[in-house]
């Protein structure tokens, strides 16, 4: 797998198409970011939902419902 990815980079640095590189690797990291940035908004909904279930399930124990 590296030798695929210097193989490129070696390729894409010989045209001179640095930019190119820098804009995708740049790409590449802002959606790996925004991916484990949704991941753990799901996850942190997910919580909470339990949290308001817990406590409604305490509120309704306590006024003997």
């Amino acid at each position: 797998m590296s030798d695929t990815f210097a193989t490129v980079v070696d390729s894409v640095i010989a045209r001179g198409d640095l930019a190119h590189l820098a804009l995708f690797l740049w790409a590449g990291a802002a959606t790996g970011l925004a991916w484990l940035t949704l991941r753990e908004l799901a996850r942190s909904n997910r919580r909470f939902e339990e949290f308001v279930a817990t406590i409604a399930r305490i509120d309704r124990i306590l006024r003997g419902k």
